[in-house]
């Protein structure tokens, strides 16, 4: 177990804001071992960037941890050569030609749909009736399960998030996530024949045709699910809540002086909708005077590095202007998101624009609290416009 200091949370509070806490981590004991969590937090910027990168020692292979044993071994879980292997194999779907050319267009057709059907409403949850269905019908087609509805796709997803965060072993919790894996094999199951015959550009096709096994066709594919529909939803609803509670920002985006990708990537700065990455210390090694021994557990607390107050200035702040290049929202090194190019296609290029110019007016119409610290977002998001 590493020597590092003890820092005690209040789980509950943690939850439903995390940021108090990391400050203090920060300022006081930035290498720190949480008991609540059972683990090691690295909550300073550089200490997050430099370290993910020495995969010999923060390795991702976790054959214990909670993703693995829940959603099998999936590329994330994996280093070295394995990972680089799966992360060419899954390219074709993901890769920025293929967001361009393939999958944009589904985007739009989708979000239009939905919002010419909402649009005389005058009135919905951001979360649960927009930023939901735009990122499960987009999951939808990446992952190739067109054969599963977006709200099972948003159930499913929610899931595997809630057990890969189910460290106090909530025995209800895993059974649902049981429930949520067994419902993705069974659509899987289903579109497989499907495929052989008549391929596309889709993750399950893609790794079909590379001749990957199906343990590992079936583990990205949770993977994705499980990285590739809240935190989409989240960014999406997120964004829109802060732009409406700064409207001069919103202003400054609807005139064309900042990019409605900045307003994006600001968003994923400051409330990072991934806030944790764990890691397995793979050998001893030593961060700011503490020793972490084999086998200790490690989060990468890329929430907390993104309000770094020695990278960020005023980093509690929403600024759509500043410099988000340092920011940790994607992760870093060879573990950098995926799906990255297809979250920035979804979110910044169809999702907000086309939101904010079909719905006139919008505005908040309520309370709108967060909620975690693993994966951070909007819990609901009562809107109204003019219909």
């Amino acid at each position: 177990m590493s020597d590092a200091p003890v820092y005690e949370i209040d789980p509950d509070t943690f939850w439903r804001d995390p940021y108090p806490d990391l400050a203090r981590m920060r300022a006081g004991c930035p290498v720190a071992f949480v008991p609540q969590l059972g683990a090691t937090l690295l909550t300073r910027r550089e200490d997050i960037f430099v370290n993910e990168k020495k995969v010999e020692v923060f390795s991702s292979d976790q054959p214990g941890g909670l993703m693995t044993v829940l959603m099998g071994q999936n590329l994330m879980r994996k280093d070295g050569t394995d990972h680089q292997a799966e992360r060419k194999a899954i390219f074709p779907t993901t890769s920025p030609r293929t967001v361009r050319d393939v999958w944009k267009a589904e985007f739009e057709t989708a979000t239009r749909a939905l919002l010419d059907e909402i649009a005389p409403k005058g009135r919905a949850d951001m979360v649960k009736d927009i930023a939901m269905r735009i990122s499960g019908d987009a999951l939808r087609h990446i992952t190739g399960l067109t054969n599963m509805s977006w709200q099972e796709m948003d159930r499913v997803s929610q899931g595997m998030i809630d057990g890969c965060a189910n460290y106090a072993g909530d025995p209800e919790i895993e059974a649902r996530c049981h429930d949520c894996t067994a419902s993705i094999d069974a659509h899987i199951d289903a579109m497989m024949p499907r495929l052989e015959t008549d391929p596309n550009s889709s993750l399950l096709s893609v790794q079909m045709r590379a001749g990957l096994s199906e343990e590992q066709i079936r583990a990205n594919v949770k993977l994705a699910i499980s990285g590739g529909q809240n935190e989409p939803r989240d960014a999406i609803a997120g964004t829109i809540w802060a732009l409406l509670s700064h409207p001069d920002q919103l202003r400054m985006v609807q005139v064309g002086e900042v990019s409605w990708l900045q307003a994006f990537e600001e968003y994923a700065r400051w409330m990072s909708p991934i806030g944790m990455s764990p890691r397995r210390i793979a050998r001893r090694h030593e961060v700011r005077g503490v020793t972490l021994e084999p086998e200790d557990r490690a989060f990468l607390m890329f929430g907390s590095g993104n309000r770094d107050e020695a990278v960020f200035e005023r980093p509690e702040v929403f600024d759509i202007t500043r410099d988000c290049g340092p920011s940790l929202a994607f992760g870093a090194g060879p573990h950098f998101c995926a799906g990255a190019w297809a979250s920035r296609c979804l979110i910044a290029e169809v999702a907000l624009p086309m939101i904010f110019g079909h719905l006139a007016g919008l505005r908040l119409d309520g309370e709108v609290p967060f909620g975690g610290w693993a994966f951070r977002g909007p819990l609901r998001m009562p809107v109204s416009w003019d219909a």
